[in-house]
């Protein structure tokens, strides 16, 4: 992710929600700094689609709904971003400030691009744990066969749990869900070239 070359350094957030409202694209913003949203390789797309459709195949009629990367949320004080996957339970709670903003996510999962891998994993988790209603972080590789399960613990504390065997079955005990390892890696060529 590349920060937006503007001529200030520090946003507000409702220069920020501004913008990105009367923008084309899709940016990040954190901590006063605002970054474009890269595109996305076809392997990415395809590990979302698996994920996503799967997610909400189980959850239909459950009170917990499945949005896309469209859907932007507040993570913190200081975060507005747009995970991959995010599971809302109950009624969305949306963010005083921005109504296209929500506050609340139960699940959110994000696909891992070499351009994003180190945000995804550090300051953005960072944000992400300040939010009380998260439950669960999924992180997927898409390269290898491989996901990352976050599972917050009574404690607050998080829990990691890898999934690489290829007959893999990750439960999401916060939506009560399953994904099979093969199911979010269907149709994935990992030979095909990365370029974002």
């Amino acid at each position: 992710m590349a920060a937006i070359s503007r001529l200030k350094q520090h946003w507000t957030i409702r220069e920020y929600l501004a913008m990105e409202d009367a923008s084309d694209e899709k940016h990040e913003y954190v901590a006063g700094m605002i970054y474009n949203m890269a595109g996305a390789s076809r392997k990415h797309i395809r590990i979302h689609v698996n994920t996503s459709g799967s997610l909400n195949a189980q959850l239909i009629g459950s009170g917990c709904s499945v949005y896309a990367s469209d859907l932007r949320i507040r993570a913190g004080e200081r975060a507005y971003v747009y995970p991959d996957v995010l599971v809302v339970c109950g009624k969305p709670e949306v963010d005083p400030l921005n109504q296209n903003t929500v506050t609340n996510p139960t699940l959110i999962v994000e696909v891992l691009s070499p351009s994003t891998e180190d945000y995804d994993r550090g300051s953005k988790f960072a944000s992400y744990r300040e939010l009380d209603s998260l439950q669960e972080y999924l992180l997927i590789n898409q390269n290898t066969p491989h996901v990352m399960r976050y599972l917050r613990q009574s404690s607050g504390d998080w829990l990691l749990t890898d999934f690489i065997a290829p007959d893999a079955i990750i439960e999401l005990p916060s939506i009560g869900c399953r994904l099979a390892l093969a199911d979010v890696y269907a149709d994935v060529d990992f030979e095909e070239e990365d370029d974002l």
